[in-house]
């Protein structure tokens, strides 16, 4: 019998709690505080860490360890308020020109509006196969769960443990994919004022400066911590694929998929195959 999508969660969640219980979460263990000065902050005895945004600069921080394959957890609380031209980014990444990625951004709203996540993947040093979608909920009350899972078969987006894109494996008809090369977590909180907000016709409000994210409960686990068994199951069950659907359908606000004034010659191959990307 299959293994359903939720026992694999469970699975794995029970199986990465014991292997990481002595060290999840401890951010002097686990990161490296890379750029921004003293804007980025350790704090509570390794249990939290902060980044800070001002007009000067903004900061970020990346792990010590690299994964090639595995799920990346991370409890964050966006920048509140008018957070309008700021990105809080938390992606996967390797290094050099034909880099993979795997990424949130979080882009920033004026005080009243939603936040949208954009994720999007890169492979071999190509992106371009961006989703947005709006959070159902106010990211800067509480702290929030964004995972990424990345297996051979594929990569999900998630928040709060409810799937809300996947992007499959289709090497197979000539998608590259990344799974050769190894990828730290990064985050990064940053000005990018002239696209982050309504296509950059908002612009950040420095008076509301510094801009704060809040991070907690790191955990990442790898392919071989785990085993092989808990990823073979390539697709959703049933209630995994509602969910995924009612993510697309209710707060989806961009796909490249169908995006068709940006691929006037054919949309990509992986857009035909599938119907969740």
């Amino acid at each position: 019998m299959a293994t359903s999508w939720f026992s694999v969660l469970l699975l794995v969640s029970i199986v990465f709690s014991c292997f990481l219980a002595a060290s999840a979460g401890d951010f002097y263990q686990e990161f490296d505080l890379t750029w921004g000065d003293k804007r980025a902050e350790i704090l509570n005895s390794g249990r939290l860490l902060t980044l800070s945004l001002d007009k000067a600069s903004g900061s970020g921080f990346r792990s010590k360890r690299e994964y090639v394959f595995g799920r990346i957890d991370m409890q964050i609380k966006l920048v509140s308020g008018n957070s309008a031209g700021t990105v809080t980014a938390f992606y996967l990444s390797s290094e050099g020109p034909n880099h993979d990625e795997i990424d949130f951004e979080f882009l920033g709203n004026l005080s009243g509006d939603p936040y949208i996540v954009h994720t999007n993947v890169y492979s071999q040093g190509k992106g371009d196969r961006e989703q947005q979608f709006y959070l159902w909920f106010d990211p800067t009350k509480n702290f929030h769960t964004y995972s990424i899972i990345w297996s051979p078969q594929g990569i999900t987006f998630m928040v709060d443990n409810i799937p809300i894109r996947v992007f499959n494996n289709e090497e197979s008809i000539g998608v590259p994919f990344p799974k050769n090369q190894p990828m730290k977590v990064y985050s990064s909180l940053w000005d990018a004022d002239e696209w982050a907000t309504r296509g950059g016709l908002v612009k950040t409000d420095w008076s509301k400066a510094p801009f704060k994210a809040y991070y907690r409960n790191f955990n990442a686990y790898s392919w071989n911590s785990v085993g092989t068994d808990v990823w073979r199951t390539r697709a959703l069950d049933a209630t995994g694929r509602r969910w995924l659907r009612w993510a697309q359908k209710y707060h989806m606000v961009y796909n490249y998929c169908a995006d068709l004034k940006r691929f006037p010659h054919g949309r990509p191959l992986e857009c035909r195959r599938s119907r969740f990307l």
